[in-house]
């Protein structure tokens, strides 16, 4: 089935070792994930099952399926083939899971990519995936069109929500009109164990996003693990957030995992207070997922209480640091704890989950997810001791495969090599683990501050300096300094009613040497009007170095 030329993956001696839980044996060799997830419960006499709650519409699963064939022979036509990959630059609408069903459904590779890219990092990706088209919404089109002259693999762009003349005067194609023409029958393309599933692409701190390749099989394991031991969605079970699908978190959340237990999903284009409060009642939201900023911004919320989320079994959270008072916070107010997990674009979604213990342990990310085997190592590559903070490294039903490792002079290729050793995948996180297996985030090793030999993680400073009175949001970076390695760094956005003086900073300070260490204390407090953030809240440390 692959099309796939032979150097756009790494060399097999590089690849990460593939584990299969024994309760997933059974997962067959062909597959195909829009089968799996969608033709399967309608097969099985769930066709009438709610699949999207948006805004007011409610749409089934024989409804998405008969959708999803439509526009799968729409891509056919357009000339499509499997493994062939297709864009998508999409915020969480209806069509957006059509689009990504239909991809899957003809054995192509959908490519989510990130609404916040510059027009250069569009092109990069474009070319990089060598994209046959390029699915977007019509309000993110400015940095297409304008990265659109750099399309060099002769990428169609198909335009969501458009403006039909506008959109054919620009050279594009309409999503509705193809949507219209195609075929309600579409049998799906079933695909080989090792073809490719989805390619995500992830940015580091320096250089251009990396595309993680993802096979069929892995990441069906990977899925069918994370609900069972996560979030345990089934027929009847309607998943709330906001994780945009065009990330790598939301495309494992939104359009993988309710799926495979036949659940619904509740669809939020942007994240709000008022706006999420507003859902989890009108969608009867059971099971609510978010960035722990979004809790925090929850939390604070005036009208919280005067809204019925009684509907709700069970919050997780991922992909910063939750803390332990955000944790007691919230339970306070709901009376439910907040599951945080810990995953990664390389790993496709969870690796780790605090739903492995009775009940939340605070500041950890918990225990390995049966099926995954986490270490600690120190510099040596030796295995730490309980309690001793070290590397974190993972084997698990999926891993680090980068797409195209030997462009750029074989860049990735290195990164490869460094980041897959022995079949075990570095991932990059400072943690130690505890002798009952908890695990417990410290830094992205990228983030962690080293100051006169010191290791200083930012967490610790964040959740402190949120606590004083006049900080409505708080970034810690380390920045280069002569004789100490790296000083910490404080971006603060003020709460309304507080102006940034000289005589606040030596307040903030003064607080701050109450709570921690000396050594941990910023020597530079920078205002700043807002915090970069992505769509869904996570802190853009990058930006702020």
């Amino acid at each position: 089935m692959s099309k796939i030329p032979q150097n756009y993956l790494p060399e097999k001696q590089t690849w990460p070792q593939y584990l299969t839980p024994a309760e997933f044996s059974e997962t067959p060799d062909k597959l195909n994930l829009a089968d799996f997830l969608l033709d399967r419960h309608v097969k099985e006499g769930r066709g009438d099952n709610v699949a999207i709650r948006f805004m007011d519409r409610e749409i089934t699963f024989a409804q998405l399926q008969k959708m999803v064939n439509q526009f799968g022979n729409a891509l056919k036509d357009a000339g499509v083939e499997p493994q062939d990959r297709v864009g998508i630059r999409l915020v969480n609408t209806p069509q957006a899971l059509v689009t990504i069903f239909a991809i899957e459904k003809i054995g192509a590779i959908p490519v989510p990519t990130s609404p916040l890219w510059s027009r250069e990092e569009i092109a990069f990706v474009v070319n990089n995936a060598e994209m046959k088209l390029f699915i977007v919404n019509a309000p993110l089109m400015e940095q297409v069109e304008a990265a659109k002259p750099g399309f060099r693999c002769g990428a169609k762009v198909v335009v969501i929500g458009g403006q039909p003349e506008d959109v054919k005067a620009a050279g594009n194609l309409v999503f509705e009109e193809m949507l219209a023409k195609g075929s309600s029958l579409l049998e799906a393309t079933m695909l080989n164990a090792y073809d490719i599933g989805v390619i995500l692409y992830t940015s580091g701190t320096t250089g251009m996003p990396k595309g993680c390749v993802h096979f069929i099989r892995p990441t069906v394991i990977e899925t069918r693990m994370v609900n069972k031991h996560v979030y345990q969605l089934k027929p009847g079970d309607i998943l709330g957030g906001a994780a945009p699908v065009s990330f790598a978190a939301g495309f494992g959340t939104f359009a993988l995992i309710p799926f495979e237990g036949g659940a619904g999903i509740s669809l939020l284009p942007k994240f709000s207070p008022p706006d999420m409060m507003e859902l989890i009642p009108k969608h009867k939201i059971t099971v609510l997922t978010g960035l722990p900023t979004a809790y925090r911004a929850l939390m604070k919320f005036p009208a919280f209480k005067n809204y019925d989320i009684s509907s709700v079994r069970l919050y997780t959270a991922g992909g910063d640091a939750l803390g332990a008072e955000t944790l007691k916070g919230w339970i306070e107010l709901t009376g439910k704890p907040i599951w945080e997990g810990l995953g990664g674009t390389e790993m496709l979604h969870l690796v780790t989950s605090n739903t492995l213990n009775e009940q939340p342990v605070p500041n950890s990310i918990g225990k390995a997810l049966p099926g995954v085997d986490v270490m600690v190592i120190d510099a040596l590559g030796q295995k730490c001791k309980p309690g001793e903070v070290g590397s974190m490294i993972i084997r698990g039903p999926s891993g680090t495969l980068y797409w195209r490792p030997e462009e750029n002079e074989g860049k990735l290729l290195r990164s490869q090599k460094s980041g897959v050793v022995e079949g075990w995948n570095k991932m990059g996180d400072a943690v130690y683990m505890a002798e009952d297996g908890n695990i417990f985030f410290v830094a992205r090793e990228d983030d962690m501050i080293k100051s006169s030999g010191y290791r200083i993680a930012p967490a610790e400073i964040e959740e402190t300096m949120a606590k004083h009175p006049a900080i409505a949001d708080v970034g810690i970076v380390g920045i280069p300094d002569p004789e100490k390695g790296q000083i910490v760094k404080a971006a603060v956005e003020l709460k309304p009613g507080f102006t940034a003086s000289d005589e606040l900073t030596e307040q903030i300070k003064t607080f701050l040497k109450e709570h921690i260490a000396v050594y941990k204390l910023p020597r530079i407090i920078q205002y700043m009007d807002k915090l970069p953030r992505t769509p869904t809240g996570k802190l853009l440390r990058r930006m702020l170095r």
